[in-house]
């Protein structure tokens, strides 16, 4: 069973929704990644999602681009990344997912890609800008290696759309709850609530909420109707604002062990 699925069915019975921290990989250092990765384990964040840098991230905002171009400039590559895993994995079993555009994957190779990602204990892959349409030659890599492909869902979304996410996602959906770039918001869409139950309407699959999400009020109210909660610039925007300081990990991870124990409750 991949790791993904084994923690949202040990979630379920404890009656727990996930908390799933994003930070861009290679922010400050591969080496603070690892150390941060560890420690927000400890801290009770469920599922890790690692942003591959790419120098065009249309879907994000200011504060997830500059986390990229400042991963970029130290040298950050995807290859480096996937190791960094296969490093943790002597560790941890925190499942992983890697978060990038497609660019750079398609230049590694669909199956080097996949292979490596599953051999060093990578559990899945979200690719923004690669729909799931145009997702077959990944799928088919996918599953001979038990490895997730999640697809994001958006406000727009239609039944159609739902139905066909539903059907090629493994692991969990992406719902993306609104439409713009990723960022903190004050409040979350007043929508929200009536978006997920139409995806649960069509789906099965555990439904994951992200862009937007900041603060442990919020992780609370989107844990009340879906099984995840992603947080990601909030995060990144933590390090960045103590990423001079000597307790730079204790910092962060404070911060991200606040959202996991509102998911929890």
């Amino acid at each position: 069973m991949n790791r993904i699925d084994k923690k949202f069915r040990d979630l379920k019975k404890k009656k727990q929704k996930a908390l799933i921290a994003f930070f861009t990989a290679g922010d400050f250092g591969l080496s603070a990644t690892k150390r941060l990765v560890l420690e927000f384990d400890k801290r009770g964040v469920d599922i890790i999602e690692l942003g591959v840098p790419f120098s065009d991230p249309v879907a994000d905002g200011p504060v997830i681009q500059a986390s990229s171009e400042r991963s970029l400039k130290r040298g950050t590559k995807l290859k480096d990344i996937i190791k960094l895993v296969g490093e943790l994995r002597r560790t941890t079993e925190i499942p992983v997912v890697l978060m990038g555009y497609y660019n750079p994957v398609l230049k590694y190779g669909l199956k080097k890609f996949v292979s490596d990602c599953a051999g060093n204990g990578v559990d899945g892959v979200i690719i923004p800008d690669l729909p799931p349409d145009e997702a077959e030659d990944l799928i088919a890599e996918s599953k001979k290696k038990d490895f997730a492909t999640i697809f994001l869902l958006s406000p727009t979304s239609s039944p159609e759309r739902i139905k066909l996410v539903s059907k090629r996602s493994k692991g969990f959906i992406y719902y993306v709850s609104l439409t713009g770039i990723t960022g903190a918001r004050a409040s979350l869409p007043k929508e929200l609530a009536s978006r997920v139950r139409l995806i649960k309407r069509y789906s099965e699959k555990p439904v994951c909420v992200g862009f937007g999400v900041s603060r442990p009020d919020q992780v609370r109210e989107i844990a009340r109707m879906a099984e995840g909660v992603i947080v990601g610039s909030a995060i990144v925007k933590e390090m960045e604002n103590n990423s001079k300081r000597k307790d730079f990990i204790r910092r962060v991870s404070d911060y991200a062990q606040k959202l996991a124990e509102a998911s929890h409750q």
